[in-house]
Parts: structure tokens; sequence; C-alpha cells
């Protein structure tokens, strides 16, 4: 059996009491893009440094592609494309000659796929690091973490900097890459990005991993808005119906949050003189902060 692109038990990195991450446990298997999501100082960083053996992990274990993170750090490396949330290049060298080396240290013959990549973010490898702005070098990083079509990504704000034309592009790099059979582990704070391209997505808070879910189950579990406005003034008290949580009240118009089946409320509404009705399904940034909100239970 094949093993699963990322694994961990238990996966603990502490600095401090209370600080760093604690007993992460999770699975990403091949082929998957899988989107970690958490404000800044929640752990996200710190966990994708413990998986690629840059710190030693606390506790617990964690794998990739079988191999053990931290005693087998030459061997994972060697399978992954890695950008860093924050990107430093030797500003006296070309993109260009960044390629070259790359290929070079992972005894890479052919960079015609970095190419590609390359030119389709319109990056010019001929300029030095030095000279170029925060998103063309943010794309040097992207084509360096992509150019050997590694087995696993993973990305770090990876369209940090970027304009929209450009962030479109490296998102279909990202689903290409899921469609050849690699694997994204996705860390970013632009949770509409992630809900673009994401197929799970885990939530950490606090340096422990509090919720992992399928998007469309993740969304689903939330309620959606609703807005109804009438022709004339409602009989029906709404505000009594279970699965409402009203918000804005006017004389011909309600708003509000609706949870589970919609068949109490549109019979509720049946003799009402309903001019417009609409639900909105919650978005990804709605389950984030319900998440941080509610402060769900920990996930084992």
């Amino acid at each position: 059996m094949n093993a699963d692109a990322i694994e961990t038990q238990a996966l603990s990195k502490h600095f401090a009491p209370g600080v760093g991450v604690s007993a992460l446990t999770l699975s990403v298997p091949p082929g998957e893009v899988f989107g970690f999501l958490g404000p800044n100082g929640a752990g996200k960083t710190t966990t994708i440094r413990t998986l690629l053996g840059f710190l030693r992990p606390t506790g617990g274990e964690g794998r990739i592609f079988g191999l053990d993170v931290w005693r087998a750090r030459e061997a994972v490396h060697a399978r992954v494309g890695y950008l860093p949330g924050e990107v430093h290049l030797n500003p006296a060298w070309t993109g260009q000659e960044l390629l070259d080396r790359g290929a070079r240290l992972r005894g890479l013959r052919d960079v015609t796929y970095g190419l590609e990549v390359a030119g389709r973010l319109d990056l010019d490898l001929t300029r030095r690091v030095g000279a170029l702005s925060k998103g063309n070098r943010q794309k040097v990083g992207v084509t360096l973490a992509l150019m050997h079509r590694p087995d696993l990504l993973i990305l770090d704000e990876p369209t940090d900097g970027l304009d929209p034309l450009v962030q479109d592009t490296v998102l279909a790099l990202l689903r290409e890459a899921r469609a050849e059979g690699r694997t994204v582990f996705l860390s970013s704070h632009v949770l509409s990005e992630v809900e673009r391209v994401a197929d799970r997505v885990g939530i950490i808070r606090a340096g422990q991993l509090v919720r992992v879910d399928r998007l469309p189950d993740l969304k689903a579990s939330l309620p959606q808005r609703l807005h109804v406005t009438f022709a004339a003034a409602p009989r029906a008290d709404l505000a009594a119906l279970p699965g409402l949580t009203v918000t804005r009240a006017g004389l011909l118009s309600v708003e509000g949050l609706w949870r589970g089946d919609p068949n109490p409320l549109l019979r509720a509404l049946a003799g009402e003189q309903v001019r417009a009705l609409s639900f909105t399904p919650s978005s990804l940034e709605d389950a984030f902060m319900d998440e941080y909100r509610t402060g769900g239970p920990h996930v084992a």
C-alpha cells in the first residue's frame, strides 16, 4: 500500500510552555490539495519547518511518503518542492542562475518545465534578484519550488505579493500538479484562494489542529445567509422557527442565518406574499471565523 504524502502522529514542537505546535495528528493522501489555515502565530510555519526537518520535533512523529521527517530529512527534501513564507535569495544571481543551480543540486538535467513555469508567470530570468520587485522575487521562489515536478509541494503563502492574474496562474499550476497525482500542502491566510483549489482543509489555532474536513462538508456544516422581502407584512412569526437566527428585521424584510433543512421555512412562507427569497451558502471565510468564534473541539 502506498504511504500517505504526509502523516503525523502527535507531532509536537515546543519552544516554551504553550508556544509551538502540540500533538498534531494528520494524514494527507497523494493527489490531494490540502489547505492549512490559521492566523499569524497559530503554528502554520512551525508545522511546515518541522515537517521539512528544519526543526527537530519535541515529541510524536512525522513521515513524508513513509520517510521520517527528522532522521531521513535529506531523502524527504529530494521529493519535496518548498516555498517559504519569506523568499530570501542571493541578490547578485539572476533567476536563470538560480534555476541552473537548483537543477544541479537536484541532479536535474532538463529544466524545460522550470522555464515553462517562469514563462507562464511572466518572469524575466535574466534580471538579478536584487533588482526585482517583491512580486517578481515571489515568482522566482514559486518557479524554484515547482521546477522539478516534485511529488509533494509545501507552499507557505505562495501568492503573496502577486497580482490577481499571476495568482490565477499559480492556482492553475497547483490544479495541474493534483491532476498529475502530486500532492499540495498549501498554507495561506487568503481563504478565497484556498477555497478555489483545496480538497480538504485543516484549521490550526494556538498550535493545535482544531478541525480537518472536506471543503464541501465544512461549508455545509454552517448556516446559510437568508434574505426575504415581502409585498405585504408577514403574518407568520418567522423568528420562532427553530432553524432561524434573525439578524435584521423590518416591516417588509427579514435577514438572518438558517441552519438545516429549508423546508420548514418554505412551508412557513407559503402563505405569505413573498417578493424575493435568497439563500447564500457559507464561504470558507465564514467557516474559518466560525471556528475561531466558537472554539471548536480539538481534533485528535
